[in-house]
């Protein structure tokens, strides 16, 4: 009690209006809604910045002639998920509805009988309906930043303007109402705290969808079909990524309390999902050491990601020393099924599917291994582990929402794309390929000066 008391003290030195909002002295309870407000949006923020992280990360691991591209399309595609959900992406995703979609929330504008509306695993948490979308559009954008990892390096920027709508309006709000906005697989108990399905396996899937109709980059793979490195550009980029999209997660993964005022159980969040970033990164570079017999940076940096996408369904459902043992095994996992896609022919540039799609599997499954009755009583959704007596029934419960998840995804992301591909096409042409997308797309280069021969003819990296 004496941690509320302090944050409604900071809330109202930090926001006068508080205070003085009504004639009369507020209610507890509209001083506990104040600081839930406040750590909602603040979550939000945390969440939004993850953009830049991914911007750093992918243009670091990208090579030089396409870095500005890559980073500035972060921006676009942002701004198009921004719109598309709050024209209609939040009302499909948590409007009412039935079991399958909802029917309303849509052009949201902020009044309390649209909030009235919304509800899910949003409704025990009063604050403005506005606070509410903002946090919602930050997973929304992060699950649109994953899928275009798959398109990396060679896809035509119109693409993004096409699909970053069709993903946002007709592939995410699905599965995020079933599983988040009172949907079907919420009634089975399906465990996914913070998005390891909803977020993380969608994007990663709509990922693959596009690297495989895409094809791999030029000069990735040889005639024999081995496969060449094409390092990124930048590691000091991409581990400063890496940095801030481990930060963003502590909206991501506390943030999904959607409450302050329950006991400091965010706390208990942010530890799980710390120690598995922890034991991912180690985990990663020990397993590249002894593959490659160096430590490769970039793998340990897939091996952090990794560990943060499995920990983000049952941070709030395991134990810490589950915690950790999830963090090991999605880093070790990452590792090798990178290496497995590539030798395959699968030119995944940033290996979304491998850091996304199967850590997002792993820690969906993890649940139905690791969940803690005392956990799963406080969070009230599911049942407790295989681990801790509880049989095969939540193993099941999680094994069913991954599975409809990919294959909803999967499917419908190849109909638009193959669609796509044939009407507008998905892919440059090897000229711009080779040329790179920056001048390309964009008309200059994100590193002019590297990329400038003395008499100003243009080259390629």
């Amino acid at each position: 009690m004496k941690r509320v008391l302090l944050m409604v003290a900071l809330l109202v030195l930090a926001f006068p209006t508080f205070a003085f909002a009504a004639d009369e002295p507020p209610t507890n309870e509209q001083l506990f809604q104040a600081v839930d407000a406040v750590w909602i949006m603040l979550a939000a923020i945390l969440v939004i910045f993850m953009q830049a992280g991914f911007a750093l990360l992918e243009s670091g691991s990208t090579r030089m002639k396409n870095a500005g591209h890559v980073a500035g399309k972060t921006i676009l595609t942002f701004g198009i998920a921004a719109l598309a959900f709050w024209a209609v992406g939040f009302g499909l995703a948590f409007g009412d509805g039935n079991k399958i979609i909802g029917f309303s929330g849509f052009f949201v504008n902020g009044t309390e009988e649209q909030a009235a509306e919304s509800f899910g695993a949003l409704s025990f948490s009063i604050v403005p309906i506005g606070i509410k979308f903002l946090f919602q559009l930050a997973f929304a954008g992060v699950a649109l930043a994953i899928a275009w990892g798959g398109f990396a390096e060679r896809a035509k920027l119109s693409v993004y303007f096409v699909f970053g709508v069709l993903f946002t309006v007709v592939i995410y709000p699905f599965v995020a109402h079933w599983i988040w906005g009172g949907g079907w697989l919420a009634d089975h108990g399906k465990q996914d705290f913070a998005g390891s399905t909803v977020v993380h396996l969608q994007g990663a899937t709509a990922a693959l969808v596009a690297t495989l109709l895409l094809k791999p980059r030029l000069g990735k793979y040889n005639k024999d079909g081995k496969p060449n490195l094409i390092p990124g550009h930048n590691q000091v980029l991409s581990v400063l990524g890496v940095i801030i999209l481990w930060i963003g997660w502590f909206g991501f993964n506390p943030g999904s309390t959607l409450s302050a005022v329950n006991d400091g159980f965010f706390g208990f969040i942010a530890l799980n999902t710390n120690l598995a970033a922890a034991a991912g990164g180690v985990a990663a570079l020990v397993v590249s050491w002894m593959y490659f017999g160096k430590a490769d940076i970039p793998s340990m940096l897939n091996g952090v990601l990794a560990a943060l996408v499995a920990i983000t369904a049952s941070c709030a459902f395991v134990e810490p020393w589950a915690a950790v043992v999830i963090g090991l095994v999605a880093g070790t996992l990452t590792f090798f099924t990178a290496q497995w896609f590539e030798k395959a022919g699968i030119d995944d540039p940033i290996y979304a599917f491998s850091v996304h799609g199967i850590a997002g599997i792993w820690g969906s499954l993890s649940t139905g291994f690791f969940a803690a009755p005392r956990l799963v009583e406080i969070v009230g959704v599911g049942k407790e582990g295989l681990f801790y007596g509880g049989g095969l029934h939540q193993l099941g419960v999680q094994a069913m929402g991954v599975g409809v998840a990919f294959v909803f995804v999967f499917v419908v992301s190849y109909i638009i794309l193959s669609i796509m591909k044939a009407t507008m096409g998905l892919r440059v042409t090897e000229e711009e390929e080779i040329m790179g997308l920056d001048i390309s797309e964009h008309g200059s280069y994100g590193y002019p000066e590297h990329l400038k021969k003395s008499g100003g003819e243009s080259v390629s990296v």
